[in-house]
């Protein structure tokens, strides 16, 4: 196994390489460890994929029911993974700052932190977000090892499609230490593209969303260079298994167990 170390260090190294890769998002071990079967170089968790599995709704996952579940995916394969750490579990920067140092401590190699208030949904006023972006910053330097602190900033998600201001935040959070910059919700490639021309750091985008469908080919020619799907593994499992229950419901029948994985198959990757 790759120690914590090797880990980081194999995590920055795909953010300086040439051209976007996928960090796709497991939302337990069984999937992680099909992922890392499949041949991809890195994982991110999904707090919605997450919280799915666990019967509740986003955000509503406290701090060290997240951290528990985030040690067992980083032990899970011998990949890098990040975390999505959600906006800290806390305002304060002094909880962020302990929410990164006890992600590290949990075996992730990277985490990011959104700007996002769990109270009311609204996004932190920009030097408060800024502040707590400083704080995780300054916890990841005293650790011994490379740790990639993503900084998000939140406007699309959080119904304010404002793209002057999600620059400005995003460019704070790079002047405050963030590694790699995320702001969730762009749609088109004009957006993206206007993003990444704004910032000197590695840039996320998310895919997965419905309505959205650029390739990674053609992300990497706008400059992205990390490209997440959130919880749209999880969702997509869900939709077929919601469709499959309907069916028996509705109509009796079991259609769907053509379209299913056989055991043998699924057996094989395990």
């Amino acid at each position: 196994m790759s120690t914590q170390a090797d880990k980081g260090r194999a995590f920055r190294a795909l953010h300086e390489r040439a051209g976007a890769f996928i960090i796709p998002n497991p939302w337990d071990v069984g999937t992680a460890r099909l992922l890392a079967g499949l041949g991809f170089e890195a994982l991110a968790t999904t707090s919605a994929g997450y919280a799915f599995s666990a019967g509740q709704r986003d955000s509503t996952i406290g701090r060290d029911e997240m951290l528990a579940h985030v040690a067992a995916l980083a032990s899970a394969t011998d990949l890098p993974v990040s975390g999505d750490l959600e906006n800290g579990y806390g305002d304060d920067p002094a909880t962020v700052a302990d929410t990164i140092t006890r992600a590290a401590a949990a075996g992730l190699v990277g985490g990011s932190i959104e700007d996002l208030s769990g109270r009311d949904g609204a996004v932190y006023e920009l030097d408060r977000a800024a502040d707590r972006i400083r704080a995780a910053a300054e916890a990841v330097r005293t650790l011994p090892f490379r740790f990639t602190l993503t900084a998000r900033a939140e406007n699309y998600l959080a119904g304010r499609p404002d793209l002057a201001d999600t620059i400005a935040r995003l460019q704070a959070y790079q002047e405050a230490g963030a590694d790699v910059l995320y702001a969730p919700g762009l749609r088109t490639g004009e957006e993206i593209t206007s993003v990444v021309r704004s910032v000197d750091r590695p840039v996320n985008v998310v895919m997965g969303l419905q309505g959205v469908q650029l390739s990674l080919a053609a992300l990497s020619a706008l400059g992205v260079k990390r490209v997440s799907v959130g919880s749209a593994l999880s969702r997509a499992a869900l939709g077929a298994f919601l469709r499959a229950a309907e069916e028996m419901r509705d109509r009796g029948t079991f259609a769907f167990a053509d379209d299913a994985v056989s055991y043998r198959e699924i057996s094989a990757r395990f």
